[in-house]
Formats: C-alpha cells, sequence, structure tokens
C-alpha cells in the first residue's frame, strides 16, 4: 500500500487529499496518513496543505522497497523486496531466506553491508548512502554445471542497465566485473546450493560503485564509481529497477534456450579485452593469451602463440591486463 501510494504522489501534478487517496485505495484516512509518515520518515519530502491534500516535493535518494518498486516494470524479478539499513551481507540474507523457500525473484537490497564479499575470498567495500549492495535468489531449472552462465547473463543484464542510465561507454572484463573507463565499477558474486543432478537455488549478489565519491589507497588504481567518472550523481533505485528489467529478459531467454549463444556476440561487443593479450593467473602461474571471445557456455576462448586455441573456465583463473586491472 505504501509503495502505491507513493507512486500516485509521483504521479501527481497538484496536491492528491486524504479523500481521494482513501477512496482510491479502499482504506481508511487515517490509514493514509500512517503511510505519509513512513514515507516521510524515510526521508521523503511531502508537503500536506488543510483541505488540499499531500504533495511530494522531493524523492529521497532511497533504495527502501517502496522507492524500487515504484519504479520497477519487471514482471517478477524483484517484485518481493527485503531492505536493510545495515547488514553483514546481502548474500548471506538471501542464503537465510532460500532456506525457509522463499521465492525466485526475492531481493535484497542493504543501505550498507559490514562484510560484503567479492571473488575469491576477498572483501566488498560497501559503505552506506552511496552504492548499491543487492543479492536477487533464483531457482533454475537446469543442470548444475550451467549454474556459472547466471554470471555471464547478470553481466550484460547490468552493463545494459548501465549504460541505460548514465549513457556513458560500459565495458565488461571476463567473465563479470563491469568496467568504467579502465576500471572496474561493479562486481557479481554468484554462489549455488545444488546436489548432483539438481540445483536449490542460487545466488547472485551485486555491488555497484554507484555515487562513491572516494576509495582506499591500495584499490583507487582498479576501483571507480559512476559519480567519480561522470561527475553526476544517479538514482540507485532507477537503477536497480532498471537491472531487474534487464536480468528478467536474459535470464528467461536463458532458460529458454539452455546456454548463451543468444548473448554471445552481444557480449562479446563488450568484452574489453578481446583481441587483446591477457595474463591467465592460476594460483602462482602465470600465462599470457590473445582473448578470442566466449563459447556458448560462456567460457573464455584464448589462443595460444601457436596459433592453437584453449578454454578457459571462470572458477579456475583470474584475468588480467598485461599492463594492469584491464
Amino acid at each position: 500500500m505504501k509503495t502505491e501510494i507513493l507512486k500516485a504522489l509521483k504521479n501527481s501534478d497538484t496536491y492528491l487529499s486524504g479523500e481521494q487517496l482513501s477512496q482510491k485505495f479502499g482504506v481508511s484516512r487515517t490509514a493514509i496518513w500512517k503511510y505519509i509518515k513512513q514515507l516521510r520518515e524515510e526521508g521523503y519530502e511531502i508537503e500536506s496543505v488543510t483541505r488540499r491534500g499531500y504533495r511530494l516535493l522531493q524523492t529521497a535518494d532511497r533504495i527502501t522497497a517502496s522507492e524500487i518498486l515504484s519504479r520497477n516494470q519487471a514482471s517478477w524479478v524483484g517484485k518481493s523486496i527485503e531492505y536493510f539499513e545495515v547488514t553483514d551481507s546481502t548474500n548471506q540474507r538471501i542464503y537465510d531466506f532460500a532456506e525457509k523457500g522463499r521465492e525466485e525473484g526475492l531481493l535484497a537490497v542493504a543501505e550498507e553491508q559490514t562484510g560484503g564479499k567479492g571473488r575469491r575470498g576477498r572483501s566488498w567495500v560497501s559503505p552506506p548512502g552511496t552504492g548499491i549492495w543487492m543479492s536477487l535468489l533464483l531457482r533454475p531449472k537446469v543442470e548444475p554445471q550451467k549454474a556459472s552462465m547466471v554470471t555471464i547473463v547478470a553481466a550484460l543484464a547490468m552493463t545494459k542497465a548501465m549504460e541505460k542510465i548514465t549513457g556513458m561507454e560500459i565495458r565488461i572484463k571476463w567473465p563479470n566485473d563491469v568496467v568504467l573507463n579502465g576500471k572496474k565499477v561493479c562486481g557479481i558474486l554468484t554462489e549455488m546450493s545444488a546436489e548432483l543432478e539438481e540445483i536449490h537455488y542460487i545466488i547472485v549478489g551485486i555491488g555497484i560503485n554507484a555515487n562513491t565519491e572516494s576509495f582506499p589507497e591500495d584499490i583507487q588504481d582498479r576501483a571507480t564509481s559512476i559519480y567519480l567518472e561522470s561527475g553526476k550523481k544517479v538514482e540507485r533505485a532507477a537503477f536497480i529497477a532498471e537491472f531487474c528489467v534487464q536480468f528478467e529478459q536474459y535470464y528467461e531467454r536463458f532458460l529458454e534456450m539452455g546456454n548463451l549463444a543468444f548473448l554471445k556476440e552481444e557480449y562479446e561487443s563488450y568484452l574489453i579485452n578481446i583481441g587483446r593479450e591477457v595474463k591467465i593467473i592460476k594460483k602462482k602461474e602465470e600465462r599470457v593469451r590473445k582473448a578470442l571471445g566466449i563459447n556458448e557456455l560462456g567460457e573464455l576462448i584464448v589462443a595460444k602463440s601457436d596459433g592453437t586455441t584453449e578454454i578457459i573456465f571462470s572458477g579456475e583463473v583470474s584475468v588480467r591486463g598485461l599492463y594492469g586491472y584491464v
């Protein structure tokens, strides 16, 4: 109900009386007042004038369930949202919800994470009020060996969403780092619960440096934010809503096709290292190969110096540029 009231206020050019809202939503004027009070507590500036009603003066940059739902045009992705002011990890929260049988498409979002996780056990800096820290619950009816393809789907969906919201040139560093001006702006961590022949659920964790104004010195050379590169703050809820729409589209196609052949060409058009030499790092071993693209499973195809090709699986290696991150 709070979401619907927020939508009505956003879509109105004038005041909406308590009576109008009461009749529209079939609740008492007292209930309307309570929802307005909750919205104000979340940071929305709502003017109230006697005998005229309520008017939204300013939308807060919040990623509450109400704000995201008021923008989300997807059919089922992100239509159920759990919001946290502070949590250790949105991936952990989705894990807890998944174990309790919650539905596919559930999204957990947080203003701040105290224990955000990146790939290969790394931490992810998640300060309050600046970034987008979220995790999505999926229950795909596919074989466990296909789970890694969801990471590719998420990376492309995020790239498309970021491109649409910012109008900037966005790239992907295989398999799932989203890159802006040569630095990482978004990371994706996919975790799975499965048996030998069945996936119970997949958790797609996403961290986006949206409006971050600075980074620790040790990661400044490889991390950036949309704000630092564009000089403009983005509306984080609008960003999340756009990702839900983009991901739903690609994910449903993936389930229909059973592989990534349908997005291979599009994904490769965003691949920052394609046609260039990269370092393939596995534990302490490094080798140089030329990145050619991906196959229908999302694995990286690289060329050796003798002209033969090799397939690289994302779970076993890191890929870097010859002289830095990309």
